[in-house]
Parts: structure tokens; sequence; C-alpha cells
């Protein structure tokens, strides 16, 4: 049984990531794509694990070579989602996860219009600001623009299936994965899932 393609995303700050590292540990059957990134690694960040680190150069080839699901520039610097590993997991099986902007989200739903699309918002712009002057990173005014930057990303949030608000993270985490295994419970996905079962059961 083919996997199911999930796309995720938020404004930068809202909780995306630490949502989906937890759903990941919380639910089987899950892969999270590794994206290409031009940025430069950050503290605790691993190569190969956090995202893929590469030039500009190695980029572009990518580019032109059409290996890219999706690709897009934020925040001065280019990511990518490659082809090849969302397609081998998904024909493993696996349901996978994109974490991507709106902009890589809508080149997604070209190519693969199955896709289901998750929106996270944060439960108000005080926290959202917060949780960016939090992490320590960034002077104020790449937080300005971080900001401005997130109202745009979350002006798009009705173009996705289904609408999450991290306020309390153990209730976002739940929604989540309940999206997850509704979505499992399907009649095409879970009939698949069960032939045997079904065949037996008719028999």
């Amino acid at each position: 049984m083919r996997g199911q393609l999930y796309i995720i995303a938020a404004p930068s700050g809202a909780g995306k990531t630490s949502l989906v590292k937890a759903l990941h540990e919380h639910l089987n059957g899950i892969a999270v794509s590794v994206s290409h990134t031009t940025r430069a690694m950050r503290p605790g960040e691993e190569n190969g694990v956090h995202y893929h680190f590469v030039d500009h150069a190695y980029f572009e080839r990518m580019v032109a070579d059409g290996e890219f699901l999706e690709h897009a520039r934020v925040f001065d610097n280019f990511y990518g989602t490659a082809k090849s590993s969302v397609e081998c997991n998904l024909a493993a099986g696996l349901d996978v996860i994109l974490e991507i902007d709106w902009q890589g989200a809508q080149q997604v739903r070209a190519a693969f219009p199955e896709a289901l699309g998750i929106f996270i918002l944060p439960p108000a712009r005080e926290v959202l600001e917060t949780r960016l002057c939090g992490r320590g990173q960034d002077d104020s005014q790449i937080i300005a623009r971080r900001m401005r930057d997130a109202t745009t990303e979350m002006q798009h949030y009705a173009e996705f299936d289904f609408l999450l608000i991290n306020d309390v993270f153990e209730d976002a985490l739940r929604e989540l994965a309940c999206i997850f295994r509704a979505n499992r419970a399907r009649i095409e996905r879970s009939a698949a899932r069960h032939a045997r079962l079904i065949k037996d059961l008719l028999a």
C-alpha cells in the first residue's frame, strides 16, 4: 500500500518542527523529508538529519537537473525537497511529511494533487513574537522581518485541508495525530491494509 503525502506549513515560530518531531516519535510508519538548503548550519544541527546543507552552486545544479519536487527562496536562502527520497518512502508505504512554506505547498500540490495540507497557527500574534525573540539567535531587525514574513505566510492558511492552533502543545499534537489516524482509516487505505482479514470475514 502506497503511503500518504502530507504538507505541513506554519509561520516561523509557530512550533511546526517540534510538533512534527513529536508526531514522528508518537506514530509509526512516518518519514519526515529532509530538505536541502543553502543556509548556514545552526548550533546543534546535523547535516543529513535536520537538512542537507549544500552551497548555492550545488543547489542550482539540482534545480537545473530537475531533482526537486519543490524549491523556494526564504530569508535570502534556498530550500528544496528532492523527488527521489519522497517517492522512495511513499512506495515503501510510509506516510511522508514535508515541512515547507506556502510556495512549496503550491508546487507540491501541482505534482501531487492527492497530498493533504495541514497549516499550524500560533494562538496569538504576541505569542509568535515572543517565541521568535526567545530563540536568542536573531537581532531585532531580523525578528521584525520574520514577523512581516509570518503575516504573509499566515494569509495562505485557507489553501490547506486542516488548520491547527498550537496553543497547548499536547492538545495540538493530539489533534495532529488524529488527522493521520483518521486518514489511515479511510476505506481505500484501511481496506488495502486489512485485505486478508476482510477476505476471511467475507468468505
